[in-house]
C-alpha cells in the first residue's frame, strides 16, 4: 500500500468534506454493496448470475439475473443501514419506503444497481449508479417527494467494475475516485479532485441511431468526423462501450464528450437514459470535475423531473465541446439556415 493513501472512511472525516455523521455511514454502506456485487461480477458464469430471465423491468427491458440480484443486494444494504427512508430502482416500479418512521432515516436514494448489465456476458466493464436526495422530516416520502431537481443532491456517484473496481463520488466538493485493495478490500483516494478538460479530441455517441438524430446533433457529428481537414482543424476519435458509467469514467480520466440525444426512433420518449439515476448523478459529478451537463438546451441539475423514471436526453464533458453542441441548438431553434461550411441542418448525409 502506498503510504500517503487514505481509506474512505478516513476521506469521509476529511472537514473539506463536510460529511456529518449520516452521509459517511450511509457511503460506506454503499461501498461495502459495491465490493459483494464486486465479487459476484469477478467470478461471471462460476456464480451463475450472467443469463437473462424472462422478466422485464418497468422499462421494458429483459432483466439479467445480475440485474435481479443487484438490486436486492443494494436494497438490503439500504435497508440495514436505516438511514435511507425510501428508495427508487431502475428495476422497480415504484418507490419502495424503506423506514417505519421519518426521523431516523434523513435520505432517499435512487439508483441503478447495475448499468450496462447485458455487457457482462461478454466480460466488459459494467458499473452502479447512485444519488442521495433529502428526505422529508415531518412525513414518510410519497413519490413527490422524489421529484426533486439534481441541483438539490447530496451526493452522488458511480461504481465501475472493471480490471479493478473504482467508486467514484461527491459530496458537492469535488469528485474523488477510490480503488478497491483487493488485499486489504478498503476503498483507497487514488484520483483526488478530478478534473475534466475543457478540450477535447474525443466523443461518444451510439452510431447506430444517426438516422434518428436532431439535426444539431448531426452537424456537430459530421464536423467531428471532417477532422482535420475541415473547420474543426483537427481528428476527433470515437469511443463508445455501452455502459454509461464507463464511458463517463473515460471522460473524468481524460476528457471527451458523451451524447445519448433525443432522437426520433421513438417519439414517445423525450430522450432514452432516466434522469433521476443515471443523468443527474453523472452530471453532478461532471459539474464538480469542472465539466458541463445539458440536454442541448437546458442544464440537466435545474430539471425538475415529472416522474421517478422519466427519460432526458444529455450532451456532458469537455466544456467548449458541450458549449459547441448547445449553440447550435440555439441556431436551430432560431431557425438559421447557414453554417459555416454547409448548410445548417440539411437532411443530407455525413458521407454524400
Amino acid at each position: 500500500m502506498t503510504p500517503d493513501r487514505i481509506t474512505l472512511a478516513q476521506f469521509l472525516r476529511d472537514p473539506v468534506q463536510k460529511a456529518d455523521g449520516a452521509i459517511a455511514a450511509l457511503m460506506l454502506q454503499v461501498a461495502e454493496s459495491v465490493k459483494s456485487l464486486a465479487g459476484l461480477i469477478a467470478d461471471g458464469d462460476l456464480a451463475d448470475v450472467t443469463g437473462k430471465l424472462e422478466s422485464c423491468n418497468v422499462q421494458g427491458e429483459t432483466q439479467m439475473k445480475l440485474d435481479v440480484v443487484s438490486n436486492e443486494l443494494f436494497i438490503d444494504g439500504f435497508r440495514r443501514c436505516g438511514l435511507v427512508q425510501g428508495i427508487v430502482s431502475e428495476e422497480l416500479d415504484a418507490p419502495l419506503l424503506l423506514a417505519a418512521s421519518p426521523q431516523q432515516s434523513p435520505f432517499l436514494v435512487v439508483f441503478d444497481p447495475l448499468d450496462g448489465s447485458s455487457n457482462v456476458a461478454v466480460n466488459v466493464s459494467v458499473g452502479s449508479i447512485f444519488s442521495v436526495l433529502p428526505a422529508p422530516h415531518d412525513h414518510l416520502a410519497a413519490i413527490a417527494d422524489y421529484l426533486q431537481p439534481g441541483s438539490q443532491q447530496l451526493a452522488a456517484g458511480y461504481a465501475l467494475y472493471g480490471p479493478a473496481t473504482m467508486l467514484v463520488l461527491t459530496l458537492g466538493h469535488g469528485t474523488h475516485g477510490f480503488t478497491l485493495d483487493s488485499k486489504t478490500g478498503e476503498f483507497m483516494l487514488t484520483h483526488a479532485a478530478m478534473q475534466v478538460p475543457e478540450d477535447t479530441a474525443e466523443f461518444a455517441i451510439n452510431a447506430s441511431n444517426e438516422r434518428f438524430w436532431e439535426p444539431p446533433v448531426k452537424r456537430y457529428i459530421a464536423e467531428c468526423k471532417a477532422g482535420a481537414s475541415d473547420l474543426r482543424a483537427k481528428d476527433f476519435n470515437t469511443r463508445w462501450v455501452a455502459s454509461m458509467v464507463a464511458d463517463i469514467h473515460r471522460i473524468l480520466m481524460r476528457g471527451g464528450i458523451y451524447l445519448y440525444p433525443k432522437d426520433s426512433k421513438d417519439m414517445t420518449r423525450s430522450g432514452r437514459l432516466r434522469l433521476m439515476y443515471e443523468v443527474s448523478p453523472m452530471a453532478m459529478l461532471i459539474e464538480q470535475a469542472g465539466g458541463i451537463a445539458s440536454t442541448g438546451r437546458v442544464r440537466v441539475l435545474d430539471i425538475v423531473p415529472d416522474n421517478v423514471h422519466q427519460r432526458m436526453p444529455v450532451v456532458i464533458g469537455s466544456g467548449n465541446e458541450v458549449l459547441r453542441v448547445e449553440r447550435y441548438y440555439r441556431e436551430y431553434d432560431a431557425g438559421h439556415g447557414e453554417s459555416e461550411k454547409m448548410p445548417f441542418f440539411s437532411d443530407r448525409s455525413f458521407y454524400m
